[in-house]
């Protein structure tokens, strides 16, 4: 654990230096991978597939993402979360001021924390878009290779509850062709109609089972229970689903893998 630890401070290390002035002078050019409105590279969530440095490859854990928008990119390297201030010029990306969690995850590649940390540490890369797939180059020559996330689907994803909490014991999935959504409120399980239509949820009044739990999750059903019988605004973003109700109640789900 302790060589383990020594390498999660070398990479936290490399990532919370603020970043040195070494590409400033140096014009965005305008190549066949340039950001554009039919090729966005922003507002969108890149799941980190490799990396490439010093003539090696390393595959990137589960996990690894990146998002680039409203002038930050965050995500995760793995194990610890990240965030760094960035720009975007034609096809060119500069971080900036790039900081870390400082967690040291078991069973995580904590090398290639290091690597990927290096190259986003970078002060300008290039990017290269194809179809999905994005491409980031750094002034050594390191490459980030990701892939788009695609949002989880609505219907047949089973849904944790994480907010309210529950410890993972309320879940939902709806079923697009029997119009109905079912799974557990934490303690009690529940079924009721559900019709999806034009961003909105039309839950019927629920049918529940009659047990009771401790007081930590029949709270936490009060509050699931005040979705149904109404109309719901939900969003997906990647692999999380929100649920507001007209009655102001907001819960957060996200996709069981």
């Amino acid at each position: 654990m302790d060589r383990q630890k020594q390498r999660m401070t070398l990479t936290a290390a490399a990532m919370l230096v603020p970043l040195m002035a070494a590409c400033g002078s140096e014009k965005a050019d305008s190549g066949s991978g340039s950001v554009g409105a039919e090729k966005p590279v922003t507002g969108v969530r890149w799941n980190v597939d490799s990396v490439t440095a010093d003539g090696r490859t390393q595959k990137a854990p589960d996990g690894a993402h990146v998002t680039i928008d409203k002038g930050r990119a965050e995500g995760s390297l793995g194990c610890n979360n990240f965030s760094a201030e960035a720009s975007v010029d034609g096809d060119r990306v500069r971080l900036g001021k790039t900081m870390a969690t400082e967690m040291a995850c078991e069973n995580k590649p904590m090398a290639f924390e290091k690597t990927l940390a290096r190259a986003f540490s970078d002060q300008e890369l290039k990017t290269t878009v194809d179809d999905d797939r994005l491409t980031l180059t750094t002034g050594r020559g390191d490459t980030v290779h990701l892939t788009k996330a695609e949002d989880a689907p609505l219907a047949g994803t089973k849904w944790t509850v994480t907010t309210p909490r529950a410890d993972g014991r309320a879940h939902l999935t709806f079923d697009e062709k029997k119009g109905t959504v079912s799974g557990s409120l934490g303690c009690n399980k529940v079924n009721a109609k559900a019709t999806v239509r034009d961003g909105h949820i039309t839950l019927g009044p629920p049918a529940t089972t009659r047990m009771m739990c401790e007081d930590s999750l029949m709270d936490g059903e009060k509050t699931l229970l005040r979705l149904f019988d109404g109309k719901l605004k939900y969003g997906v973003d990647h692999q999380t689903l929100t649920l507001t109700s007209e009655n102001g109640t907001s819960v957060r789900a996200v996709a069981e893998r």
